[in-house]
């Protein structure tokens, strides 16, 4: 299914969004990658929910990646007496520990050890999304006494963040490693991880997926922002996580570390989701605020891969709505000369392998001539992410025999996956490759593509070839002895 964007869509199922009839209109309406969030719903729920995508993909014969989100490790306050919340004010003190007794106004339970085993004094603890902030003035092996910075009613199981120091915390709980499994074992083709603060949170998940899937890891703590270059390596792709981060820093920070983390993204030539509250008045309205589309647009001229709904499309009353908002505004935006431009500037292709060569001719060539596509055949999907890197101002038509990797890149982008069979010789490749154009409107008979693979055929990292291809069959196979 042609796409007249190159930016995919990213859309969170749930209440909202779990027939057959939704899930199959969400997909027509603009969405390539349903997530599917596993801090909500049942193994069954989900399984359900995997069922039919997988139904729509093949009654619509167009490849969707799935996206299973971990939930990772939670951090909550105990509970109060008589269930009743406490108003917190501005300057009292207020103590955190590890007795069960139910809270009051100047204590609460913090079942969680590792994190008085990491704060020190100055550090902030933040309570509810950051409403309530306690500043640490001493703390031990089992007690904080902080100072209210600033206050509210504070209730029982209410979240904690600690933004200013490195918790010894796993990214995957007990809960996540089961549903990681679960995941894998059902054929997801992502998995986010949440929690993440240094790359051996990545490897560890890697080794459990054990390639069964590709792994993306959420930016939504200061310390992953700190090492996010080691993160970024070990990882297949990045979810920037705007609302945790919005609660662990500074909110004027967020705006140029997604720009930053993007930028870093693009260059490393991995996928990378801007997400959180980009259409969240769409949860209640059929339209969005001019604030919100602007947000959006901004994803799109910085280079996202990818942008996300969360309760716009899992909850909302107009999931279908938000999907078709951002498909008018990503095409809006592509259409911009200066989005061109902007493009154009922050393109900082790196790399010195043959395939990076390959790849960078590949869109010099056709920005500078009439070609209609650049063709890319692949295996495991480097050279189809390596051409999304270089963002050609032509489209691309990621060709590959493996249904997994077509699924996976359906979250690159610019990439139109096509399935095609095993190919043996390069000129078999050429015509499949005018096939796949022609018969996906990028091209007719009187076009010319480009197209780039690599020879011995079906074995990963061997781009070694360019050509310059006419879509007329009868042309190739008269004029190319191979």
């Amino acid at each position: 299914m042609r796409r007249l964007r190159n930016v995919k869509i990213v859309a969170t199922l749930g209440p909202a969004s779990e027939t057959y009839e939704t899930i199959r209109a969400l997909h027509e309406a603009g969405a390539d990658v349903f997530r599917l969030n596993m801090s909500h719903g049942t193994h069954d729920e989900i399984r359900e929910k995997h069922k039919i995508i997988r139904q729509v993909e093949k009654d619509l014969d167009s490849p969707i990646a799935i996206l299973a989100d971990l939930q990772g490790p939670k951090l909550r306050v105990g509970v109060f007496a008589g269930d009743e919340g406490q108003d917190l004010s501005v300057g009292q003190d207020f103590r955190m520990d590890l007795d069960e007794t139910p809270g009051d106004s100047n204590r609460v339970c913090l079942p969680h050890p590792e994190i008085f085993q990491a704060l020190e004094p100055g550090a902030h603890l933040l309570v509810n999304d950051g409403k309530i902030r306690l500043k640490v003035n001493d703390c031990g092996a089992d007690f904080a006494d902080c100072t209210v910075v600033i206050g509210g009613v504070i209730s029982n199981r209410k979240g904690v963040n600690v933004p200013d120091v490195e918790l010894p915390v796993a990214a995957l709980s007990d809960k996540d490693r089961e549903d990681l499994e679960f995941a894998c074992t059902l054929g997801v083709d992502w998995l986010a991880l949440s929690f993440v603060q240094r790359a051996r949170d990545v490897y560890e998940a890697r080794a459990l997926a054990e390639g069964r899937a590709a792994v993306l890891s959420k930016i939504e703590k200061p310390t992953a922002v700190e090492q996010f270059d080691e993160i970024l390596d070990a990882s297949d792709g990045i979810m920037v996580a705007r609302g945790d981060l919005g609660v662990e820093l500074p909110v004027a920070a967020v705006p140029p570390i997604q720009k930053r983390l993007v930028r870093k993204c693009r260059a490393a030539a991995k996928p990378v989701i801007v997400a959180t509250q980009m259409l969240e008045s769409m949860i209640e309205s059929p339209m969005p605020t001019r604030a919100e589309v602007s947000d959006v647009a901004t994803a799109i001229y910085e280079g996202t891969d990818a942008i996300m709904l969360s309760a716009e499309s899992a909850a909302g009353q107009y999931p279908i709505e938000a999907v078709q908002t951002m498909d008018r505004v990503a095409i809006e935006v592509e259409a911009d000369p200066t989005y061109i431009q902007i493009i154009a500037a922050s393109r900082s292709a790196k790399g010195t392998t043959v395939a990076d060569g390959i790849v960078a001719a590949a869109r010099e060539i056709a920005e500078k001539t009439e070609i209609k596509a650049i063709c890319c055949f692949t295996q495991s999907g480097t050279t189809a992410l390596l051409t999304a890197r270089e963002r050609p101002a032509v489209p691309i038509i990621a060709m590959t025999s493996l249904k997994g990797t077509a699924r996976r890149l359906c979250l690159s982008w610019g990439c139109n996956c096509v399935m095609t069979p095993e190919l043996l010789r390069f000129k078999g490749a050429v015509a499949n490759a005018a096939r796949a154009a022609r018969a996906g409107g990028f091209a007719d008979d009187t076009d010319q593509i480009v197209v780039t693979a690599g020879v011995p055929f079906n074995v990963p990292g061997t781009t070694n070839i360019l050509r310059v291809a006419p879509c007329d069959e009868r042309l190739i196979y008269s004029t190319d002895p191979e």
